[in-house]
């Protein structure tokens, strides 16, 4: 029997298999502190974050990762508030995580006391599906096991607050008695699949179309070879959103990368001339990069049903797991014999990567960021796993890192949040402690909370078999892709005072913790800094020094976002001369024939 509410709890979270809770000490949670200095090397295990939001971030990244819960921990008041940014990370890209947080003893609940927030009232929204206050031991097993149940089941963030006094408590099961709520172990998930009748109508749409898009997201992760076989039956090209960037290998020939602001150019013009759309497993935010409205019919498979038919005129709407649904789809659909679309699809790829590679030896003052991505993609090992920041480099890891079969790869989706790319890796290899971890960043990020994931990251390197985390640091003192959106959405030139960063030692620091470290100043230092940092026996930082002026140019750029650009320039911007001699040498590569 557990001593008491907070040794139930850690055991209670070890049968649900919780193999790590990633928090940071308060007095709100000093009995489950204190109970896991009890419980010694028992699971689940303290993961000693720096800050509770970067504790929240590394839960996301461990569940995202690893495809079970994740779990944090944090101590009432201020340090519940600190975990919001990550919960609602995980909320809005459909991760399951449990929140664990501490409160005032429940006698001083309701008068004011130091570090009392109402925290049923701030949990309401990123919690709505199941966040709960233990009032007595009794309430524990069932409110851990709903916690679980609903957060794996809907694919959310549940919270379990749980006041300083009752942890300390003795516990005591809910016995067989009136009002008292039994609770039990486990959880089997279906995996729904649509009816016959509405599989046919999908397959009517499908099989009249003969310009087929694909488009997945995250929920095809575990239907790549049903994609694969659905898009060879119906010559179809596979467009990928930035949360399915790894479904689907890039190195087949009609996978045209991802979609969207951030999306590649062979996307765009998949959407562009498609006659009919297949979505799987997405709610891709952007309908602008979709095909016009009275321009496709459409089919969407989603397993949530809140989340069908929200981004275009579906005509049928399939919910259901993607696999399964799929396999009971194909025999009722026809391989088309005309293989033109499929070709033509192809033959965009083709030239979009050689687009790329000329784009990435454009000469830059003193590195062009495209070629830190675009030199680290062939050298990447085939088990990387991949996380990247909100930002500019998030452009570079959509278009230029070509995922193969085995890797993984996620940043922050629907918040697109600054911060999770170093704490996501933190995650993934308490996931996978066998696997080389990338963390592609900005400077802003790593200003903003990176440099202290590496102190966390320098704590526990030597436990993980495969040690090395490469976190590739893009250093351009300026908070690149705000800039690019004052100057192409506002007309705005660059805004010194509100964009510019302070310099910073990088690599630098990172030898100062134990870590390796490297600074890039020249273009042909990249490859090679790659290949001393994958061979390097612990963490290492490369930090790339790159030019600021090079644009993130969209897929399809618009008339309005050119010339708002170009009356941002000619405002004054003291970039104006780098960024348009670098913009037109960059957008120049897609008008070049050949090499």
């Amino acid at each position: 029997m557990a001593r008491n509410v907070a040794d139930h709890l850690l055991r209670r979270l070890r049968e649900w298999d919780v193999e790590h809770v990633f928090s940071y000490a308060g007095d709100g949670i000093n009995g489950l502190v204190a109970a896991w200095a009890r419980a010694g090397d028992e699971a689940p295990r303290f993961v000693q974050s720096r800050h509770e939001e970067l504790a929240a971030f590394e839960a996301v990244g461990y569940a995202k990762l690893s495809g079970k819960v994740g779990v944090c921990a944090a101590t009432s008041g201020p340090g519940a508030i600190h975990l919001l940014n990550g919960l609602y990370d995980a909320k809005l890209d459909h991760v399951p995580v449990v929140a664990i947080v501490g409160q005032t003893n429940r006698s001083a609940m309701g008068g004011s006391m130091q570090q009392e927030v109402d925290l049923h009232s701030l949990y309401k929204d990123v919690a709505a599906d199941y966040v709960q206050t233990a009032m007595v031991p009794e309430q524990l097993p069932n409110l851990i096991d709903r916690a679980m149940r609903v957060a794996l089941s809907r694919r959310t963030v549940t919270a379990i607050i749980i006041p300083a006094d009752l942890q300390e408590a003795d516990y005591s099961p809910p016995t067989h008695a009136f009002k008292m709520i039994p609770s039990s172990l486990g959880l089997s998930t279906g995996r729904p699949v649509p009816q016959e009748a509405d599989l046919r109508r999908a397959a009517d749409v499908l099989n009249a179309g003969s310009k087929v898009a694909i488009m997945v997201g995250q929920g095809a992760r575990g239907a790549a070879d049903e994609v694969a076989e659905v898009a060879d039956v119906l010559g179809a090209g596979v467009s990928k959103a930035l949360l399915g960037k790894d479904v689907l290998p890039d190195d087949l020939p009609y996978v045209t990368g991802s979609n969207g602001l951030l999306g590649t150019r062979p996307s765009y013009e998949l959407m562009r001339d498609c006659d009919t759309l297949l979505m799987i497993g997405s709610s891709f935010p952007y309908s602008q990069f979709l095909p016009e409205y009275d321009q496709a019919r459409a089919v969407q498979i989603d397993i949530d049903p809140t989340m069908i038919g929200l981004r275009y005129p579906f005509e049928v709407n399939l919910q259901g797991d993607a696999a399964g649904t799929l396999r009971a789809l194909l025999p009722m659909l026809d391989r088309k014999t005309d293989r033109s679309w499929r070709e033509t699809v192809e033959s965009n790829v083709a030239r979009w990567w050689d687009v790329l590679a000329r784009r990435a030896e454009v000469t830059a003052d003193p590195i062009n960021p495209e070629r830190v991505f675009h030199d680290l993609s062939p050298l990447l090992p085939d088990d990387a796993v991949l996380t990247s920041d909100s930002g500019s480099a998030a452009n570079w890891y959509a278009r230029h890192l070509r995922i193969r079969r085995g890797m993984r790869a996620t940043l922050s989706g629907t918040l697109a949040t600054m911060g999770p790319g170093l704490p996501y890796a933190t995650g993934a290899k308490f996931a996978h402690p066998d696997r080389p971890v990338f963390a592609l960043v900005g400077d802003g990020a790593m200003q903003m909370n990176g440099i202290n994931e590496l102190i966390t990251i320098a704590k526990y390197y030597r436990e993980w078999s495969d040690p090395r985390v490469i976190v590739g640091v893009l250093n351009n003192r300026d908070l690149n892709q705000v800039t690019w959106e004052l100057r192409a959405m506002a007309g705005s030139p660059d805004v010194p005072f509100a964009q510019h960063i302070p310099d910073f030692p990088y690599a630098g620091f990172a030898e100062s913790i134990g870590l390796a470290g490297i600074k890039v100043t020249e273009p042909d230092q990249i490859g090679s800094a790659w290949q001393r940092a994958i061979a390097a026996d612990r963490p290492c930082v490369v930090e790339f020094v790159t030019d600021a002026a090079v644009p993130p140019i969209p897929p399809h750029a618009s008339l309005d976002q050119m010339e708002s650009t170009a009356e941002a320039l000619l405002r004054g911007d003291p970039e104006a001369w780098d960024v348009l001699k670098t913009g037109v040498k960059s957008k120049l590569q897609e008008f070049l024939p050949g090499r």
